[in-house]
């Protein structure tokens, strides 16, 4: 839609807006009717107004009403790494006590308190049959398959998106896949991660549209290796959503594996992408927020062109077959801000632990906030992100 205001300037101005920003393109410094009209056309999410040339007077321009530039609007977004409540296979003595109602229960609050939660369902929900993946090295290889029940505690805890772009979503086939997207299409959370069929999701949440996407180096699902299509895929979601959201799930795994080396990692001669390059990139595309989890260990983060990237969260519910020995069994909580630019505000470290048989807990000694701040002084010397010993994400200089 074009507008036209007709208001006083020296020379033509033009104001450009898309829906993220509405920026003034002149080559003069701005005519004080700039700032009402630049409010004005951000208010109403114009895509173009013109300012013709028109001679008034200083009094006159000083009567001119001003419109108020809208205060900033701002979301807040948990995130989470890893998620597997459970499996009844190859036996149900994986799954947890009772239905499995209780175990994200002491993370509840900070779960729902969140504008926007995510996390990485590591599975399929699927009460029985599928077809059970073949497994090459059976040391390095497991199969979860999760009762389809168990999509109502992801959205009891208040889950909007959760990515299916890992190396277990197709551990039953295309019938865990199908019978899983029905599950969480039948109790309201968005997904996206899968090759051809469900690269993006989109919500509206507080009045923003809001874009999710996956990926990983996993068959069926979004390569996070293909960084050329990634940056396409994003970009595109960044022409129809005020935020874009971006999830991975790559890199190496293990204790070994915490640093970010801004290389391209294998594990068990796979191919598991170049993540700091992939963030980097679907950043410049248009992503507002990306996390990534897959290692099962906890990484660093940095902030890169105003937006927060958390290369692994870590194991954040995995219940029963994991191993969640030293560093695998802490993991950050993320918190995070942005304003309605995506540009990244502020945020915190929720520090979790797991120990079996239980579920995560808050983790008083605060060991996953350590291993952040170490890691992202030593990762990313260059980002002005800090940690604080409470947990607060801090932007040097701002």
């Amino acid at each position: 839609m074009s507008v036209r205001l007709l208001a006083c300037c020296l020379s033509c101005l033009f104001v450009a807006c898309t829906p993220r920003t509405a920026q003034v393109l002149q080559p003069d410094p701005p005519a004080k009717v700039t700032l009402p009209v630049l409010a004005k056309a951000q208010e109403e999410s114009l895509t173009e107004v013109s300012l013709l040339d028109y001679e008034w007077t200083r009094p006159q321009l000083a009567t001119m009403p001003r419109v108020k530039a809208r205060p900033v609007r701002t979301l807040r977004i948990v995130a989470v790494g890893d998620m597997m409540l459970g499996t009844n296979y190859p036996e149900p003595k994986y799954l947890p006590p009772g239905d499995g109602s209780q175990l994200l229960a002491p993370l509840l609050d900070p779960l729902r308190s969140a504008d926007i939660t995510i996390g990485n369902l590591e599975g399929t929900l699927l009460d029985e049959g599928g077809t059970p993946k073949r497994c090459g090295n059976p040391k390095a290889c497991y199969a979860f398959r999760s009762p389809e029940a168990f999509a109502q505690h992801f959205a009891s805890a208040g889950f909007d998106f959760l990515s299916l772009a890992n190396n277990h979503s197709g551990d039953f086939g295309p019938e865990g896949r199908s019978t899983t997207k029905r599950r969480l299409d039948e109790v309201g959370i968005a997904y996206a991660g899968l090759m051809g069929t469900d690269e993006v999701a989109y919500r509206t949440i507080n009045g923003q549209r809001v874009a999710f996407l996956a990926f990983a180096p996993n068959s069926g699902t979004v390569d996070v290796r293909d960084i050329a299509r990634a940056k396409r895929l994003v970009g595109d979601a960044a022409g129809q959503a005020e935020l874009v959201i971006v999830s991975f799930h790559g890199g190496a795994e293990g204790p070994d594996a915490q640093h970010v080396t801004r290389q391209t990692e294998e594990y068990y001669n796979e191919n598991r992408g170049n993540v700091w390059a992939f963030a980097h990139a679907v950043v410049d595309a248009g992503a507002d927020l990306v996390t990534g989890h897959g290692p099962h260990v906890t990484r660093g983060m940095e902030v890169y062109k105003d937006r927060l990237i958390a290369y692994s969260l870590g194991n954040f519910a995995t219940y029963g077959r994991f191993n969640l020995r030293g560093p695998a069994g802490v993991a950050p909580m993320l918190e995070a801000t942005v304003d309605d630019e995506g540009r990244f505000v502020e945020g915190r470290i929720i520090p979790i632990y797991q120990t079996k048989p239980t579920g995560p807990m808050i983790d008083t000694r605060g060991r996953a906030t350590t291993l952040v701040r170490d890691l992202s002084r030593q990762d990313f010397p260059e980002s002005p992100l800090r940690v604080a010993p409470d947990g607060r994400l801090l932007v040097t200089g701002s």
